[in-house]
């Protein structure tokens, strides 16, 4: 039998190493991005995955504008708000939200594949989305990543 002692490694403060990614969703399914998205910004792409522990990269999402849907989503998948009045909800489909505010489609995918919690809050945290092909993040290097 092996005496060696094996040791769990925790992810932590001192540990983690973030990177900076940037996504063209040009043509992408917006189900099928947003999964990959989600994963990152948990970290659990990293062999130092740690549940309980923030690890993820950040993510810089551009042309969220030109995302698409499949099949008859476009024109059937509903987006509901609530005000918290009477008479307050509010429904508009895909392509309403799509036309108007293209980010918050990306946004709202991804905020529903992560944690229900703060973690999951302080995840959402790192995601950046906009429009255009354009991001003020140049700073940062981020690198290109292709699914």
């Amino acid at each position: 039998m092996d005496t060696r002692s094996y040791k769990t490694i925790h992810a932590n403060k001192q540990t983690v190493e973030r990177k900076w990614h940037v996504i063209d969703a040009e043509g992408e399914v917006v189900g099928r991005l947003c999964s990959q998205i989600a994963t990152i910004l948990r970290g659990k792409h990293k062999p130092s995955y740690t549940p309980h522990f923030d690890a993820g990269d950040y993510v810089i999402v551009i042309n969220a504008d030109k995302v698409r849907f499949t099949g008859q989503k476009l024109f059937q998948k509903e987006y509901q708000t609530y005000s918290g009045y009477p008479g307050g909800q509010k429904i508009a489909t895909a392509k309403d939200v799509l036309n108007r505010r293209p980010i918050l489609v990306v946004e709202r995918a991804v905020k529903g594949m992560l944690p229900k919690n703060r973690l999951g809050r302080a995840m959402i945290k790192k995601l950046f989305v906009y429009e255009g092909a354009e991001h003020p993040h140049a700073a940062q290097k981020p690198e290109p990543l292709n699914f």
